[in-house]
Formats: structure tokens, C-alpha cells, sequence
């Protein structure tokens, strides 16, 4: 029985279509070929899990995101796109994604990533257990039972891949991790990964907990080796 929904959306049929024939096996598959379609459809199936292009008709891919992170942050999307330059990518990751896919590329890619995102989503959404955990850094307060974080009291919004890493690191303070194992601890491991997702995401969790971002306190680099999380500021 196919228990997930899988939504494409790709204005491209012929594209489309190959994607279909990789993960209708394994799950079940609806489409849109333009962002209001996307829109209309997401609401009306609530997928388990997006591969969504940036370049489409009506809407474009980004703002197909931000409306989606609207009112859901969990839900796994991933950019499909042609664009392959760094500030595509972070544009797209900014705008609420988890991953990146640059066209061209191997059906099978896109068949392993889907699989390690929803494997990954199970793992990190489980019900809070009754020993939630409430640590505070500086101006920080990071509730890893609910998984909120405030600083100076107020809510930092965080998508789902910028908590499960944020988490990660809090969880082992002061221990240097790689880019690599990082993507494998987050993203899963993975031979198509694309290790600058995990830069990305990096700088935008900064922007978002450092008062200076270009002289972060919290997540700090390594250089040479990866980065860590400081508790002691």
C-alpha cells in the first residue's frame, strides 16, 4: 500500500512525467504544471513530501515556497531547477527549502534523495518524549521538546532542516563536525548530496540567532575542519 503522496511540480511534462515513472512504485503521485496549481493541490492532499521547479508559469517556484512554509514547516520540498549558481541555491534554501536537485540529473538522484528526506522526517518529528529539553545560551532559549527557540524571548522562526541542525550541534556542544557529516547526520547519507545545502543552511540559521552574524558566538567554523556549537558566551 502507498502510504506517502509525493507532489511534483514541473511545468515540463516530458520531465515530469520520468520523475512520475521513478516513484509511482513506491508512492503515490499527484502533479502541477504551474504554481497556482501547486498551490490548489497542496492544500487539497497535503503531501508527505514536494519536488518543486523554480521557473513556472502563473508563480514561480520561490514564492510556491513561501506560501507552503506559510502553513507548513515540516513538509519536505525540494528544488528542481536548471539554476546552478550559489546564490540560486540560497535563494531557494531561503526561502523555506531543504534541498537542492540541478538539472540535468539522474532519476535515481531524485528517487535516493526523496527516500533520505522522508526517513530523515520521520526520525526528527517523533512525539516529544516527557523529559522535554529546555537549555538556554546567552539570549538564547532552545526548547528541544517542542522545538522552538527564542532570543531575548521572542520566537525565531526556523524550517524544519534549520531546527534538526540547530538541535544536532546543540546536542553535541563544542564537537567539531565536517560539512560531510553533517549532511549525513541531517540529510542522510547520500552519494548524490550536495554539501553546500548544509553551508546554506548554516548562514541562515545565523542571520537568524546572531546579533552579528559575520562574528557568530554560537555556531562557530573550524576552519579546515567543519564547525561546532559554542554553549559558553
Amino acid at each position: 500500500m502507498k502510504d506517502e503522496t509525493i507532489l511534483i511540480v514541473e511545468d515540463d511534462a516530458d520531465i515530469c512525467h520520468l520523475i512520475q515513472l521513478y516513484l509511482e512504485k513506491d508512492y503515490f503521485v499527484i502533479m502541477a504544471e504551474d504554481g497556482k496549481k501547486a498551490i490548489e493541490r497542496f492544500h487539497a492532499h497535503s503531501p508527505d513530501l514536494i519536488l518543486l521547479d523554480i521557473l513556472l508559469p502563473e508563480m514561480d517556484g520561490l514564492e510556491v515556497c513561501r506560501q507552503i512554509r506559510n502553513v507548513n514547516e515540516e513538509v519536505p520540498i525540494l528544488f528542481l531547477s536548471s539554476r546552478s549558481e550559489y546564490e540560486d541555491r540560497i535563494l531557494g534554501l531561503e526561502a523555506g527549502a531543504d534541498d537542492y536537485i540541478i538539472k540535468p540529473f539522474d532519476p535515481g538522484e531524485v528517487l535516493a534523495r526523496v527516500k533520505a528526506h522522508l526517513r530523515r522526517k520521520e526520525i526528527a518529528f517523533k512525539q516529544p518524549s516527557e523529559n522535554v529539553s529546555l537549555v538556554k545560551f546567552g539570549e538564547l532559549e532552545v526548547n528541544m521538546g517542542n522545538y522552538t527557540v527564542l532570543r531575548d524571548g521572542d520566537r525565531v522562526h526556523l524550517y524544519a532542516k534549520e531546527i534538526q541542525l540547530l538541535f544536532f550541534l546543540i546536542q553535541h556542544p563544542n564537537h567539531v563536525f565536517s560539512i560531510e557529516q553533517l549532511y549525513d547526520q541531517i540529510w542522510g547519507e547520500d552519494k548524490f548530496g550536495d554539501y553546500k545545502t548544509v553551508k546554506v543552511h548554516i548562514s541562515n540559521i545565523r542571520k537568524k540567532l546572531e546579533m552579528n552574524p559575520a562574528k557568530p558566538k554560537f555556531i562557530l567554523t573550524v576552519r579546515g575542519f567543519g564547525y561546532k556549537f559554542s554553549p559558553e558566551n
